[in-house]
């Protein structure tokens, strides 16, 4: 199993953990980073109740090219070492893509973990990376009815596709009464259900500053205290951007800026605000998961049920939408939401049975 972000992390936990009960399965954990990667925090694998990746690739770069090729030629030699049966790649990064190419290459079973899931945008790179990972797969796991309808009319002969749930939740459910409360919410005024999250990491978003300004203007605008757990450069662009709103006389005194949180710290500052305001799928999945109004800065989402039955809403690059929305909220008209089906903590179990019947 080869992962290559940390978000992936939370989501092969689960499969490690059931497939590592089976005594006739053995899992071997790659990482295509650093093992020394500055975003895992040294609690994530704790947190997670996992172990340790049982190789590092040592792949560094933000050149997406050079990612693809030098995981392939690490992934390549490491394949030479370990004899595998299948490997289980995840989501769509480069690094994802290119560990499918090389599985494929060598003969190998591919089964790739969140399937189907299409912005139908091609200028997107990821969007590349989601054709190519599902059209080499030999097995699609899909978390919802749209991505298994999309896995579904492309696969190929050889490939089979199953609806399998959602792996982020078995994850939530497992670490539901783990979860810890953050430092951050001490000696503020930020209480339960009075407050707003924001996270931000697309590159567009940062890039259009003057539109960033603007939402962060309607935000602040609303008067609710604001937790923004941000890095690198989403801290650097959303900082001058508060800055030059202070120099125009608009308060931030209640946007509390604050550094990355553990993954049991998060999960706890999310499960207990009024609204979170992401360009996160995953964020906005947990959102829905723990019934928890979601706005999300995009005009897509790789999982349409969260939208269609869960607490999410898509407002687009768009700062007016942003404020409806909110105005929406404010006024206790939020829309009535469910949990998705197979949104029920046993999608690695799935996974792990389908592939030992295989």
């Amino acid at each position: 199993m080869i992962v290559g972000a940390r978000p992936n992390f939370v989501k092969v936990a689960p499969i490690i953990r059931v497939a590592r009960q089976q005594a006739d399965v053995e899992c071997l954990l790659v990482y295509a980073g650093r093992r020394d990667d500055p975003t895992l925090e040294p609690s994530l694998f704790a947190d997670l109740q996992m172990p340790e990746p049982d190789v590092c690739l040592g792949v560094d770069s933000d050149r997406l090219n050079e990612i693809t090729s030098r995981v392939m030629a690490e992934f390549d030699r490491l394949l030479d070492e370990h004899p595998i049966d299948v490997v289980i790649v995840v989501d769509d990064l480069a690094s994802t893509m290119a560990a499918a190419i090389v599985t494929k290459k060598r003969g190998i079973q591919l089964a790739h973990l969140v399937a189907g899931t299409r912005s139908f945008d091609i200028t997107m790179p990821k969007e590349i990376n989601r054709l190519v990972i599902d059209a080499l797969s030999d097995y699609l796991f899909t978390a919802g009815v749209k991505s298994t309808g999309v896995a579904t009319r492309e696969q190929s002969e050889a490939s089979h596709t199953y609806l399998v749930g959602n792996i982020l939740m078995d994850t939530l459910r497992m670490n539901r009464d783990r979860l810890r409360q953050p430092a951050v919410v001490d000696g503020r005024r930020i209480v339960d259900q009075q407050y707003a999250v924001f996270t931000l990491n697309r590159r567009a978003l940062l890039a259009d500053e003057p539109l960033l300004r603007r939402m962060l203007t309607e935000m602040v605008s609303v008067g609710w205290e604001i937790v923004a757990p941000l890095r690198g450069e989403a801290r650097k662009v959303v900082t001058r951007q508060l800055e030059a709103m202070a120099a125009d006389g608009l308060s931030t005194d209640r946007f509390h800026l604050v550094d990355p949180l553990s993954y049991l710290e998060f999960g706890w500052l999310t499960a207990h605000a009024r609204v979170i305001v992401t360009d996160s799928g995953n964020v906005a999945e947990e959102a829905t998961f723990n019934g928890i109004p979601c706005i999300t800065l995009n005009s897509y989402t790789e999982h349409q049920e969260t939208v269609s039955v869960g607490t999410n809403v898509l407002v687009g690059e768009d700062a007016d939408r942003l404020r409806q929305a909110l105005a929406t909220l404010q006024r206790g008209e939020w829309k009535k939401c469910a949990l998705p089906d197979r949104w029920d903590g046993r999608t690695a179990e799935r996974i792990v049975q389908i592939l030992i019947s295989e």
